[in-house]
C-alpha cells in the first residue's frame, strides 16, 4: 500500500508536469483571443459599420474554425498514446492524415464563407450595408482557413508530443503580425500619415483604407504566417527527430482518417455546441435592453479570461492521460486523470478568489455606468458558482479525450448545454405565466450554472467507469 507521503510526492510531481504543459497552452489561447480583441478594437476605430461587419462576420467564421480545431484535436490523444508506447514511427502517418483532413476542412470552410453567407445574413436580418462589408470581410478570411487548418493539425501533433511551447511563440508571432497588418490595411495611407507624419512617399499615402475587408486580409495573412512558422519549426526542431515528420508524404489512408474523425469529430461537435450555447443566450439577452446586454457581455468577457487556465489544463490533461495509457499503465492513467481534476478544482477556487477580490475595480474599467456595474457584479457572483462546475466539466472531458472516449462526451455536452443550460435558462429567463416569474438575465445565468453542473456530474460518472477498465482502446 502506498504511504500518504509517497502519494503526496507523486501528486506534486504529476501536478508540476501538468502545469508545465498547460501554461504555454494558456498563453497561446490568450494570444489568439488577443487577435480577436485587436480586430474588434481597430475595426471600431474605423467606423461603427466596419465594427458591425467584423462582429457579424466573426460570429460565422469563428464557429467554423473552432469545429475544425476540435475535429483535428483527435490527433492529440492518438499521438500521446503512441509516444507513451514508444511507437515513434507510427506517429508520422497519422499526422499526414490529419494534414489531409485539415486541407479538406479548410477548403470546405472557405467555400462556405465565399458562397454560403448571404442566406444567413437574410435570416439574421443584417442591414444591407453591414452585410456587404461583412461578406467582403469573410471572403478575405476564407483564404486563410486552409492555413489555420494545417496549423491546428501540426499544433495537435506538437501538443501530443509534450511540446506546447511552440504554439505559444507562434501565436504571439501571429498577434505581432496581425496588429501592423490591421493598421495598414484597415486605415490605409491616411492612417499611416497620421501615425508617422507627412513625409511619407506618395504611393504609401495613396494606399486605400479597406476597413473591415482589410481586417479580413490581415487575419488571413496571420493565419498563413502561423501555418508556415509551425511547418518550419516542426521541420527543423530536434524534438521531433524520431518521428521524421517530413521525411516522405503518406497518401490518404481510409482507416487512419476514419480513426481520426471517430475521435475528433465529436470533440468538434462539443466545442460547436458550447459556442452556440453562449451565442444563443446572447441573442435572447439582447431583447432585455441595453443595460442588461452591456452587463452580460462585460461579466462574460471578464470571467472568460479567467477560464483560459482551466481550459488549458484540460488540453494538457488529454496529453498526460494519453501518454500514460500508451505506456500500458491503466492504474497510473487513472491516478493522472483524477489528480488533474483535483488540480483544476484548486485552480477554480483560485479563480473564485480572484473574482471576489477584483470584480468591482475591474468592472469599473469596463464601464462608468453605475446601473451596468451593479448588474454585472450580480452576474459575476453567479459566475463564481459556475467557475467550479465549468472547470470540472472541461477537465473531466479532457481526461476522457485522453482515453479517446469522445462520443459519450459529445452526447453529455448536447444534453447538458442545450436541454438543461439553454432551454432551462430560457424558461427561467422568460418565466411561465401564472407559475414562474421572469428572472431575466439572472435566469439565463442560473441555467448556465445548472447545465455545467449536470455536465460535470455526468462526465465524472463516465470517467469513474471508463478509468476502471483495464482496456486502453478507443471506445
Amino acid at each position: 500500500m502506498t504511504s500518504p507521503r509517497a502519494l503526496l510526492t507523486h501528486s506534486h510531481r504529476e501536478s508540476r508536469t501538468l502545469l508545465r504543459l498547460a501554461l504555454p497552452i494558456c498563453g497561446a489561447q490568450l494570444a489568439q483571443s488577443g487577435m480577436s480583441a485587436v480586430d474588434v478594437i481597430m475595426a471600431g476605430r474605423a467606423s461603427a459599420t466596419d465594427l458591425a461587419a467584423v462582429s457579424v462576420g466573426s460570429s460565422l467564421w469563428l464557429p467554423l474554425m473552432l469545429f475544425m480545431t476540435g475535429a483535428l484535436m483527435g490527433l492529440t490523444p492518438i499521438v500521446a498514446q503512441l509516444l507513451g508506447a514508444g511507437r515513434h514511427t507510427a506517429i508520422r502517418p497519422y499526422v499526414h492524415q490529419a494534414l489531409w483532413v485539415a486541407l479538406c476542412l479548410g477548403g470546405l470552410s472557405a467555400l462556405l464563407l465565399w458562397f454560403g453567407v448571404d442566406p444567413v445574413f437574410q435570416f439574421m436580418g443584417v442591414p444591407e450595408q453591414v452585410a456587404q462589408l461583412s461578406a467582403g470581410y469573410l471572403a478575405a478570411v476564407a483564404f486563410g482557413m486552409p492555413g489555420v487548418g494545417l496549423y491546428q493539425a501540426l499544433r495537435a501533433f506538437s501538443d501530443g508530443m509534450n511540446h506546447t511551447r511552440p504554439a505559444l511563440w507562434i501565436s504571439l508571432l501571429g498577434l505581432a503580425i496581425n496588429i501592423p497588418c490591421n493598421y495598414v490595411l484597415i486605415y490605409g495611407g491616411p492612417g499611416l500619415v497620421s501615425l508617422l507624419g507627412d513625409g511619407m512617399p506618395a504611393w504609401i499615402a495613396a494606399w486605400p483604407a479597406l476597413g473591415a475587408v482589410g481586417c479580413g486580409v490581415a487575419t488571413a495573412i496571420s493565419m498563413w504566417v502561423m501555418c508556415l512558422a509551425m511547418i518550419g519549426y516542426t521541420y527543423r526542431a530536434r524534438a521531433y527527430g524520431a518521428v521524421r515528420l517530413w521525411h516522405s508524404p503518406v497518401p490518404p489512408q481510409r482507416r487512419d482518417i476514419q480513426e481520426l474523425l471517430y475521435v475528433g469529430v465529436p470533440i468538434g461537435v462539443s466545442i460547436f455546441v458550447e459556442v452556440t450555447l453562449f451565442t444563443l443566450i446572447a441573442l435572447f439577452v439582447a431583447r432585455l435592453g441595453e443595460v442588461v446586454v452591456a452587463a452580460h457581455q462585460i461579466a462574460l468577457n471578464y470571467t472568460s479570461i479567467l477560464f483560459m487556465l482551466p481550459l488549458s489544463l484540460s488540453m494538457a490533461l488529454t496529453v498526460r492521460v494519453g501518454n500514460t495509457l500508451g505506456r500500458g499503465t491503466a492504474q497510473e492513467a487513472r491516478f493522472v486523470a483524477w489528480n488533474g481534476v483535483v488540480v483544476c478544482l484548486l485552480v477554480a477556487l483560485l479563480n473564485d478568489a480572484i473574482l471576489w477580490m477584483t470584480a468591482s475595480p475591474i468592472l469599473a474599467l469596463y464601464t462608468s455606468n453605475t446601473e451596468v456595474h451593479a448588474l454585472a457584479m450580480s452576474l459575476v457572483t453567479l459566475a463564481m458558482l459556475y467557475q467550479i462546475s465549468d472547470s470540472l466539466q472541461v477537465n473531466l472531458a479532457g481526461a476522457l479525450r485522453g482515453y479517446k472516449d469522445t462520443r459519450i462526451v459529445m452526447l453529455i455536452t448536447l444534453f447538458s448545454y442545450w436541454l438543461i443550460g439553454l432551454a432551462g435558462g430560457h424558461l427561467l429567463g422568460r418565466g411561465i405565466d401564472g407559475y414562474l416569474a421572469p428572472m431575466g438575465v439572472h435566469g439565463y445565468w442560473l441555467g448556465l450554472c445548472a447545465g455545467l453542473t449536470v455536465a460535470a456530474l455526468l462526465l465524472g460518472w463516465r470517467l469513474h467507469h471508463r478509468a476502471r477498465r483495464p482496456s486502453v482502446t478507443a471506445s
